[in-house]
């Protein structure tokens, strides 16, 4: 796109160039120097009179008052709760709310800043153009579904994809995961309804059910602890994945051959 509209640009400017070579150019007359009040201002020496005092107060150069700049305001933890939300969930007790926000402000993060460090300086290099990125995972995790099975196959499906982007692009892949923490779920509505029967939305497991029944729909607090929980588990295991060797290229190359044991191909 880029290329197209230099090239573009650069058309336009040899026809405009050409075409103004085509006609001649007038010969330079000195002009005498004169102070210009304003842009638009009229001629002094075209008119017969002085300029009137209310023609000169149009004419003046006009004050822009620029407003002046507010230094941002520094980040905190809790900074986001000025910031206007249209996705946050009703929950009927805001004292067991905080009392669930108090308890997970103990537990340690699910990652630590060494890794942020890192991923961003991946993302740096993709931004560059050397690397190229690959980010995949389920739309959202749920608590029915949290197996080492599960984990471990969406962690296989990224390291082949990554493969295979590599050799054919020619350039390190970075893998990002949507795991260990892809709980919510916005929604464009606050209620559900089926048959007449009208509920709040399901917004993930880590707020209420995805079952339509009063009951499910309320959002619990308490689910936060859970997914904390689940998400720790999940990176933890993911990265006994990544440095157990279970990532090594010679077990994704492995996978990517899978396949043929089990088709004509293979038997042949």
């Amino acid at each position: 796109m880029a290329l197209a509209t230099n090239s573009a640009a650069a058309a336009a400017a040899a026809v405009v160039s050409g075409a103004a070579a085509a006609q001649p150019r007038p010969a330079f007359v000195p002009m005498k120097r004169r102070t210009i009040a304003a842009v638009h201002a009229a001629d002094p020496s075209k008119n017969n009179g002085p300029v009137p005092a209310a023609a000169a107060a149009k004419t003046s150069t006009p004050t822009v008052s620029v407003p002046e700049k507010k230094p941002a305001g520094k980040w905190a933890v809790d900074s986001w709760k000025s910031k206007k939300a249209l996705q946050l969930p009703e929950y009927p007790s805001q004292e067991e709310l905080d009392a669930v926000l108090k308890t997970i402000e103990t537990f340690p993060p699910v990652v630590f800043a060494g890794e942020a460090r890192h991923l961003e300086e991946r993302l740096a290099e993709a931004a560059m153009g050397r690397a190229f990125v690959l980010q995949g995972g389920d739309c959202a995790e749920s608590f029915k579904e949290f197996n080492a099975n599960n984990i471990r196959d969406t962690f296989r499906i990224l390291l082949q994809m990554g493969a295979v982007l590599m050799f054919g692009g020619q350039v390190p892949v970075v893998k990002v995961g949507r795991m260990a923490g892809q709980f919510a779920k916005p929604r464009s509505d606050a209620f559900e309804e089926r048959d007449g029967v009208k509920l709040p939305s399901y917004r993930g497991d880590n707020i209420n059910g995805d079952d339509f029944n009063e009951k499910s729909r309320v959002p619990d607090p308490q689910r936060m602890i859970r997914a904390y929980a689940q998400s720790v588990a999940t990176l933890n295991l993911l990265r006994a994945f990544a440095t157990g060797g279970y990532a090594a290229m010679q077990r994704v190359t492995q996978w990517n051959l899978d396949f043929m044991d089990h088709n004509e191909q293979g038997d042949r």
